[in-house]
């Protein structure tokens, strides 16, 4: 018996969680095929989920094929949660692309596809709803090859196609010597542009046996070379055994082994009736049982946490049951860790292919000339670990509805920022207001509904808007010298900032001795780097530079005469997260920034006679043009656009088209913004920027 960790993906409505309910109707873990449309599917379980007909957290089940034992783990389609699809992707030996026979490739299924063939992850696609009116598989095959990838092998055909009787025929020969099926041609053509000694077979006998070239495949596709594509519809059933056969033999088993050192991912937080964390891990090697002392931490922060497990739950026929252990291969869900968060890794930090929280280097590494140096990337990604989509572009204030809620919302929305650590809270202590990030308008609905139905609070929402970065434009040095000057604090901070590559984050260095005082002021320094560039010149998270310590110093533990320890004459941790927002936006200021804002990049197809009421529209919009193309009847438009001004496109975009433009949008890149007007965000620190008001706040004294 094997494990296989598998991940069902879509754009939304494509039918991913109608055929999650047929694989387990069809496995016979459920009697009866629940609907989305009437809230009854097994995975679906929050209450929001079944009133609005759509997926908003990760839900996993079991099933065995034969001797694999299948942990399936469904995913929101859409791209308002795609957070969750992100944290998911780190724990899956395998993936199933679920895409509409009739609206095809969109938007969202470009950008999982990217995302998995980036990562590597084995993946079978499955054309569903070949029962529906409008459904056209060689438009669909031609599609996928064009917007997706052309390494894809059709693994069957279809009869009856857009009627209730539709079904999918598979290529004969399969198990036999040879195949004079219609797929056996295509299926060579594809397998030999990866593997010279199949091509040479080919040219030397004119014929490859059928079952080296299925095994050919199923090589091919553990290596995520290429992607059979499977027919079907969820509501009939039609094409599942075949999809099902396709798990079974095509995607890779997982490994790890069950004795080997403990290595794990938590990939989702819930809490229990009772408040308890219950965190969601896919074990990569070693054995976890019941009470167990386990060491996590997130591999980027240099803190390990630990806590005692009290309980386990193993995914078993559809649900979790109560077990005494998890072993490496499985997915199971752990009790007891009370610190326990999104990201973390279990056991050896690291230590594991597949492991999101990466290995980081942790301060005290050897640097070149006797020197010390250390690396951290923060990007932008939070507390999640590497990150595989773009991060949250958009951003409000929730206002409780009754001033004296603020205190319990604040708890709120810290418990649901422990399930989805990018919506990164930002408490502004000036005016007391809460903000949040999100992707898009409908999750900020979820999270109204969310904090109305679990903590009985009633919200609102100001004006949403763009979420910019900073980054600097030079490079800029300042430094402060215990005793001298102005310097209030018992500490000597130099700081130099350079910029760095893009998507590079920030990195921390040393240019000084690290014995040259004790390591946790090095500390206080790095982590204060990393919290004050939260905040740039303009307010924005400043990302993509390398910070180095040029200088530090500290007054040794002193004390009066037979009396105890004074801070007032010796240097404290307090001193160095003191004084290093000063000397860090100094030297920010004098390196320069610069805002970036998002952009998305849209493709946008329309009746070609409307060409000339899209591109003022677009120009107006600030859109950048990169493609456009007439084909036929239909002009197909690749832009640019500011992610603040999609909204508004896509308001307008059926009066300028009759109706008939058909909009995709996702994140691109960060653009700089115009001089003419520099946004600016409010603060919520205590404002290094200003020296006389920083001291007033920190020290109480100028």
């Amino acid at each position: 018996m094997h494990a296989l960790n598998l991940g069902i993906l879509a754009h939304v409505d494509a039918g991913k969680t109608s055929l999650t309910e047929r694989l387990l109707h069809t496995v016979g873990i459920i009697d009866e095929i629940g609907s989305v449309d009437d809230g009854s599917t097994q995975t679906d379980s929050l209450a929001l989920e079944r009133q609005r007909g759509i997926t908003i957290k990760s839900a996993v089940v079991s099933f065995e094929i034969d001797d694999v034992t299948v942990d399936l783990i469904d995913t929101p389609g859409h791209p308002d949660f795609i957070a969750e699809v992100e944290r998911v992707l780190g724990v899956l030996d395998g993936a199933v692309l679920v895409i509409s026979a009739v609206e095809g490739v969109q938007a969202q299924t470009r950008v999982l596809m990217r995302t998995l063939r980036r990562l590597r992850i084995p993946t079978l696609i499955f054309v569903n709803k070949i029962d529906r009116r409008g459904a056209d598989t060689d438009r669909v095959l031609r599609s996928i090859a064009e917007r997706l990838t052309p390494a894809i092998v059709p693994m069957g055909l279809v009869d009856g196609l857009g009627t209730r009787d539709a079904r999918a025929i598979p290529h004969t020969g399969a198990g036999t010597d040879t195949d004079t099926g219609a797929g056996t041609a295509g299926l060579l053509d594809v397998l030999a542009a990866h593997d010279d000694e199949l091509l040479a077979s080919y040219v030397e006998d004119d014929t490859v046996p059928y079952r080296r070239l299925r095994a050919a495949l199923a090589e091919q596709t553990g290596r995520a070379r290429v992607h059979p594509v499977f027919f079907g519809s969820a509501m009939t059933g039609a094409g599942v055994d075949a999809l099902i056969s396709g798990i079974r033999d095509l995607l890779p088993a997982a490994g790890g082994r069950p004795d080997g050192p403990v290595s794990g991912s938590v990939f989702k937080v819930e809490r229990g009736p009772a408040g308890e964390k219950i965190a969601y891990v896919r074990m990569f090697s070693g054995t976890v049982r019941t009470r167990d002392l386990l060491t996590f931490g997130d591999g980027g922060e240099g803190i390990l946490r630990q806590g005692k497990v009290t309980a386990i739950g193993v995914f078993e026929r559809g649900s979790a049951r109560r077990e005494t252990s998890v072993t490496a291969g499985r997915i199971g869900t752990l009790r007891g860790l009370a610190d326990i968060r999104i990201g973390d890794t279990i056991g050896v930090p690291g230590g594991q292919s597949g492991d999101p929280a990466g290995a980081a280097e942790t301060l005290g590494s050897a640097g070149p000339a006797g020197t010390v140096a250390t690396a951290r990337s923060t990007g932008l990604a939070g507390p999640v670990g590497r990150q595989h989509f773009s991060p949250p572009t958009l951003e409000t204030v929730v206002v409780p509805g009754r001033p004296g809620d603020k205190g319990a919302l604040h708890t709120a929305l810290t418990q649901l920022a422990e399930q989805d650590p990018l919506i990164d809270l930002r408490y502004d202590e000036t005016r007391q207001e809460i903000s949040v990030s999100l992707y898009g308008e409908v999750q900020k609905e979820v999270v109204q509904a969310t904090l109305a139905d679990e903590f009985g609070l009633d919200v609102g929402f100001r004006e949403t808007t763009t979420i910019c970065v900073e980054r600097p434009v030079g490079s800029g040095e300042a430094v402060e010298f215990n005793g001298k000057d102005a310097n209030p604090f018992l500490a000597t901070v130099g700081l130099r900032v350079d910029p760095a590559p893009v998507g590079s984050g920030v990195e921390f260095r040393l240019e000084v001795e690290l014995g040259g005082m004790p390591y946790a002021f090095f500390k206080a320094v790095e982590d204060t780097v990393k919290a004050t560039l939260d905040q740039g010149i303009h307010g924005w998270q400043v990302t993509d530079c390398t910070v180095t310590m040029t200088h530090s110093g500290y007054s040794p533990r002193q004390s009066h005469a037979h009396q105890g320890f004074d801070k007032s004459m010796s240097s404290t941790g307090a001193d160095f997260r003191g004084l290093t927002p000063l000397v860090l936006m100094d030297a920010l200021r004098r390196a320069g920034t610069q805002v970036y804002e998002p952009m998305h990049r849209i493709r946008l197809e329309a009746p070609a006679d409307t060409l000339g009421a899209l591109l003022p529209v677009l120009a107006g919009l600030r859109a950048v043009p990169q493609v456009t193309d007439t084909r036929g009847g239909a002009c197909v438009l690749e832009w640019s656009i500011p992610a603040a001004r999609v909204h508004e496109l896509e308001q307008r975009l059926p009066g300028l088209t009759r109706g008939e433009g058909e909009l995709e949008a996702a994140f691109d890149h960060y653009a700089p913004v115009g001089r003419g007007h520099i946004p600016q965000r409010p603060r919520t620190d205590h404002n290094p920027l200003n020296r006389k008001e920083y001291l007033l706040n920190v020290t109480r004294r100028v």
